[in-house]
């Protein structure tokens, strides 16, 4: 076995790859008390990781997809439990994610639960409902959430709050596939169910076109309704994290928010150019999440909500 990886290493180069990778979610984790924030950038790391060697990207970007998705899929799965299992693996956002791991006590379901989700992008996988469409979300968001609320100190038994953690990545992956229904279905990418697209009567060719635009604004609306349920939801057990996680998770929110009503509001023009929040607007929302944290949380219940398995 090689000599352990030096965590301090680890730590700076995961913070180089949320910089370049995520200016969101970089922005939100400075929110973040130093131990939590180091925590968050190392988990990110391997998420980042994962899904460039899934897509055949560079730190979301870039998408050519790689030869055999099968085969990046093992090695995402071999690292990782290598990983988990204590090993270093010479791999710096895999070595990240083994010493998160063990300081946080994620379990290894919880890293398979976001595996499970790459594994569907290997085979290309369609959703055919509505359900099928929320549990892809958990797997490739949701999943992420619940490890970033252990990270945050969650009680591993606190399943309402974990439940509400995987929430909020739901929520916002539903607001990715609102913002990235034409460049996804133009790399062969299609997470719509293929009941939503017989009712908007469009097929999986349609969506890669612009031209039409108003039938692909009418299912990104509706993305972006289901996913206020799920942000609603979230902010409940956000409301139950410390102050400072309370904060950028809320900021995180509103800002991932922010995009799906942004593409809502942009109509048919949202395929024109990919939609963003500019600085001000995260200013704006970041703002808004200070008053929201100390606010009382509304009473938003669970009824009805897709669930995590047990």
């Amino acid at each position: 076995m090689s000599d352990a990886p030096d965590r301090a290493a680890l730590v700076i180069a995961a913070q180089e790859i949320i910089a370049r990778g995520s200016k969101s979610f970089r922005s939100a984790s400075a929110l973040f008390d130093e131990r939590t924030r180091e925590r968050a950038w190392l988990l990110y790391a391997w998420c980042r990781a994962c899904d460039d060697l899934i897509d055949g990207q560079v730190l979301g970007h870039h998408m050519t997809a790689p030869a055999n998705p099968k085969t990046a899929y093992r090695k995402i799965v071999s690292l990782t439990d290598r990983a988990l299992a204590g090993e270093t693996t010479g791999v710096a956002p895999f070595d990240a994610f083994g010493i998160v791991a063990r300081e946080c006590e994620i379990p290894p379901r919880a890293a398979h639960d976001h595996l499970d989700g790459f594994a569907l992008d290997a085979k290309g996988w369609r959703p055919d409902t509505t359900d099928d469409l929320l549990r892809y979300c958990f797997h490739v968001a949701g999943a992420v959430g619940v490890m970033m609320a252990l990270v945050m100190g969650v009680d591993p038994e606190d399943k309402d709050t974990l439940d509400r953690a995987s929430d909020l990545g739901i929520a916002f992956q539903l607001a990715n596939i609102a913002r990235d229904i034409v460049a996804d279905a133009r790399e062969g990418r299609v997470y719509l169910p293929q009941e939503w697209l017989a009712d908007a009567e469009l097929d999986e060719k349609a969506l890669a076109d612009p031209a039409n635009g108003d039938g692909i604004a009418s299912l990104a609306a509706r993305l972006v309704d289901l996913s206020r349920a799920y942000r609603a939801s979230a902010r409940v057990g956000a409301r139950r994290l410390p102050l400072r996680s309370r904060l950028a998770v809320l900021a995180a929110s509103n800002v991932y928010g922010a995009i799906g009503e942004k593409v809502v509001s942009r109509g048919s023009s949202a395929w024109q150019s990919r939609t963003i929040v500019t600085d001000s607007e995260k200013l704006e929302e970041f703002a808004l999440a200070l008053a929201q944290a100390v606010w009382p949380a509304p009473n938003a219940k669970r009824e009805g909500l897709w669930t995590r398995p047990a």
